[in-house]
């Protein structure tokens, strides 16, 4: 038993929760300034970037999907501000109409492309292939231990692994700006604290964790993580610090039970197949959030103006 979950879940289930943790943080931040669809935004905006960057290189890695990714974003900006300003509408309806649009050709290239040499088709993009991430040469927990076995994990591992170690080390080295400018931009203008720069590196940060969290878990968990862990340890206190923690455990919390319940769950309730592992964890993120809006001490901040958060 030891040596089937090492082999057939250990990896799996690690790349689900470091993806759900990368993608919390700075959530933590998009919620409290009043941001929070930009995590939407950009995990509609990743789509497009990837295939493009596919469609030129052949091959689905980081440095090509980053750079993909950031020249989608440079074109829904331009494409909003576009419509902003000949359409003379107002800045949301020009954000959802770009970035859903965009998320639909991404899909319309997807079904138009050969993906068949790599993981990448509409199924894919939104449910991810978590479930495929598989550790073939793991004999058992002793595997930890082999170099040879350890050479052998999903690449995406590594990747996720050493995302979320940046997005952490940047919370933390950057934690008194984030929380000044968040609270109170007013006064960390008057600082001296650059805090178009800040707002910036945050969203540059949030768009990393989606590029890097795309390609194993798809865009679904990419924007449940985002929202739901944020925004319900949004009501469970009254301090920033304790809030981003508050997350990070909710955010664990969904990945893993979100991946039991994907494989097990159909087969408590007598079901032949197992589910989608990406659309359960973000339902279960959705689920706990839920039941934070219902039973949460601070339940009744739901809709309370950013004054009133923690600090």
């Amino acid at each position: 038993m030891g040596a089937e979950f090492v082999q057939f879940s250990l990896a799996p289930l690690l790349i689900g929760i470091l993806a759900s943790v990368a993608c919390a943080l700075p959530g933590n931040f998009l919620i409290l300034r009043r941001q929070a669809l930009i995590g939407d935004a950009i995990s509609h905006v990743v789509l497009p970037g990837i295939v493009v960057a596919f469609l030129l290189t052949g091959v689905v890695t980081a440095i090509p999907m980053l750079i993909g990714a950031a020249g989608a974003a440079i074109v829904a900006v331009i494409l909003i501000e576009a419509i902003k300003r000949l359409g003379r509408i107002e800045p949301g309806a020009a954000m959802g109409v770009t970035f859903t649009t965009l998320f639909a050709g991404g899909v319309l290239l997807l079904e138009q492309s050969d993906t068949s040499s790599v993981h990448l088709d509409v199924e894919h993009a939104l449910m991810g292939n978590l479930e495929s991430l598989i550790w073939f040469k793991a004999k058992g927990w002793d595997s930890l231990l082999d170099p040879v076995a350890l050479a052998s994990l999903p690449h995406e591992l590594g990747r996720i692994a050493i995302v979320c170690a940046i997005v952490v080390a940047l919370t933390v080295t950057f934690w008194r700006w984030l929380k000044i400018s968040t609270f109170d931009e007013g006064f960390a203008e008057a600082l001296g604290l650059p805090t178009a720069a800040i707002g910036f590196g945050l969203v540059i940060t949030a768009a990393f964790a989606a590029v890097a969290a795309f390609d194993a878990v798809g865009s679904i968990i990419v924007i449940a993580m985002f929202i739901c862990p944020p925004a319900a340890a949004r009501l469970m206190t009254n301090r920033l610090e304790h809030q981003v923690l508050w997350s990070v455990a909710f955010a664990v919390l969904s990945a893993v039970l979100g991946y039991v319940f994907a494989g097990y769950g159909p087969l408590w309730f007598g079901a032949q197949n197992a589910v989608s592992a990406a659309g359960m964890i973000a339902a279960v993120s959705g689920a706990i959030l839920g039941l934070a809006c219902l039973f949460a001490p601070h339940r009744n901040r739901v809709g309370a103006a950013k004054e009133d958060a923690a600090i």
